[in-house]
């Protein structure tokens, strides 16, 4: 600490906070390698103009409705998520309704160990290229926003935003990671809509807690542009919704289960319309892919009653059916489209359940537009009785 003539104080580095003293440096590692900073990257591999369209489009569209399909976990070969993008791409006319973002994952929160994702292990050997996982992410989400695919990702770790922001139209704050201070901090600062997934015990309340805190605004240390430690002042997010994606207790996509969590929102948040994403994977299909389509088929059937709420629809889906273990020979044994994290529903089961998708939304558009004509009624009074 130093202090200046005025008699305040300013800080600054200084010699005498030093050791030569290895032991009392606060840190163990094994080794340490410069990791590129955000802006070089991002000089590197720019933003178009016509990229930079899609991006802001979908982020205005996502603030207001939030319907979306997905991609896998492991963003592992580009040459695979780009063809799956051109056949979504091709796809899109059949759904004029939908707003369809492509999930674009680059890491994977593990409960014990594992492959972490592209970004941290690009060649799924244990060698760790961090800096080559961080340009081959920029690279793809560039090309795939060339293809004008507005694209989705989860916010995991809390520097990568800052090498991939510019792509982004939508960010997930995942399970295990809704309760952590500085996700949510980061979350009130993302110039996109972020979703909040309820604990993975199934409980809701982190995740309202979650909305809560990342609509406020913060002051915290993150990592800028440049890549150097800095005081990150926040205005708050006002895009955030809660993402339901069941737990250890079982589902939460029930008609009972959203009706239960859209009036938690609306007694905790008064203010805030209780926009619902459903996310059809993990707890709520019980770990089981082919359980999507049960899912999706209890998310139309709420929607053709006339829910108002649900806004967005989360699919794990990839080119080919299934998961797939890395083989002991390394990734040169893979198998071409299929997933190696989260296990998958293929392309063509991807389009059915879209197609069953737009044709539920224009029936609910239609049922809303007669029933809230009339003036007593509210969206509220669309919804069981556990309003009453």
């Amino acid at each position: 600490m130093t202090v200046t003539t005025s008699g305040t104080k300013s800080w600054s580095i200084s010699s005498a906070f030093k050791s030569s003293d290895k032991r009392v440096e606060g840190n163990k590692t094994d080794s340490s390698e410069k990791l590129l900073s955000p802006a070089a990257m991002c000089l590197e591999i720019p933003l178009s103009l016509k990229a930079e369209k899609s991006v802001y489009t979908a982020r205005d569209v996502c603030a207001q409705i939030i319907v979306w399909e997905g991609r896998p976990l492991d963003r592992r070969y580009p040459e695979q998520a780009l063809e799956y993008a051109r056949k979504l791409k091709a796809s899109l006319s059949l759904f004029p309704d939908l707003v369809i973002l492509m999930r674009s994952y680059f890491e994977k929160p593990r409960t014990t160990v594992g492959w972490k994702g592209l970004i941290n292990d690009p060649d799924l050997n244990g060698t760790f290229q961090i800096n080559k996982g961080l340009w081959i992410a920029r690279k793809l989400l560039r090309d795939l926003t060339e293809l004008g695919l507005p694209l989705a990702v989860e916010l995991l770790d809390t520097f990568s935003p800052q090498y991939l922001s510019d792509f982004i139209s939508w960010g997930a704050i995942g399970a295990r990671t809704t309760e952590s201070q500085p996700h949510r901090e980061m979350a009130s600062g993302r110039p996109h809509p972020v979703g909040f997934k309820n604990g993975t015990d199934g409980s809701i309340g982190v995740a309202i807690d979650a909305i809560k805190s990342a609509a406020a605004p913060h002051a915290f240390v993150a990592m800028n542009h440049e890549g150097v430690a800095s005081i990150s002042r926040t205005p708050g997010n006002p895009d955030l919704h809660l993402i339901l994606r069941g737990g250890n207790k079982g589902p939460n996509y029930a008609e009972i289960d959203v009706a239960e969590a859209i009036k938690s929102i609306s007694k905790q948040m008064p203010l805030k319309n209780p926009s619902i994403m459903i996310d059809c994977s993990h707890g709520n299909s019980q770990k089981d892919h082919r359980n999507q389509h049960k899912v999706v088929h209890s998310i139309c059937d709420q929607l053709k009653a006339g829910n108002p709420f649900i806004n967005g629809v989360m699919l794990e889906s990839n080119i080919h059916e299934g998961r797939q273990e890395l083989p002991s020979k390394g990734p040169g044994g893979l198998k071409y489209g299929v997933s190696i994290t989260d296990a998958c529903i293929d392309f063509e089961n991807t389009i059915q359940i879209l197609c069953d998708l737009q044709r539920t939304v224009v029936h609910r558009r239609s049922l809303l537009d007669t029933l809230l004509a009339d003036d007593n009624k509210t969206p509220f009074g669309l919804l069981p009785s556990i309003f009453e």
